[in-house]
């Protein structure tokens, strides 16, 4: 993954770039489908309400995949992936980083892919903080692409 010229990378992400990239692509197909609301009726029917079909995801392939493949990350790639959405998100500067991944593993509490993925804007999240810490979004994503 290069680095965006722009900007001295702040920190090493403890994780490989391809595996958030993988993260991102998986969030965005996964977010297409739990964000997909429509307010025009109030039970979600599928029949008056196609996007209905997409909320129940119970037996999600695409959320399965990507509970795993988090799941099967070790702790100290969990734990900068956290840090990564939270420095996107602007909970954490990027000079915090190291900040951010010490407070992800001392406040680990649940499945680190339950708490991601109860982030709507995971996908955006972690580009936003891959470009704060001088890397470039479009290529990671496009490598796994």
């Amino acid at each position: 993954m290069k680095r965006h010229e722009q900007s001295e990378p702040v920190a090493d992400f403890g994780i490989a770039p391809e595996k958030v990239g993988h993260v991102i692509v998986k969030a965005r197909e996964y977010g297409a489908k739990v964000g997909a609301w429509n307010d025009t009726t109030d039970e979600g029917d599928a029949e008056e309400d196609p996007a209905a079909i997409l909320e129940d995801f119970a037996d999600d392939p695409t959320a399965e995949e990507l509970t795993g493949f988090i799941g099967a990350l070790n702790d100290d790639e969990q734990a900068a992936l956290v840090a990564l959405a939270w420095v996107g998100r602007g909970t954490f500067e990027a000079e915090e980083f190291d900040e951010a991944i010490e407070t992800a593993r001392s406040e680990r509490a649940n499945a680190t892919s339950k708490y991601l993925l109860g982030m709507p804007l995971l996908a955006d999240y972690l580009e936003e903080g891959l470009e704060k810490l001088g890397y470039s979004p479009e290529e990671v994503v496009g490598d796994i692409m």
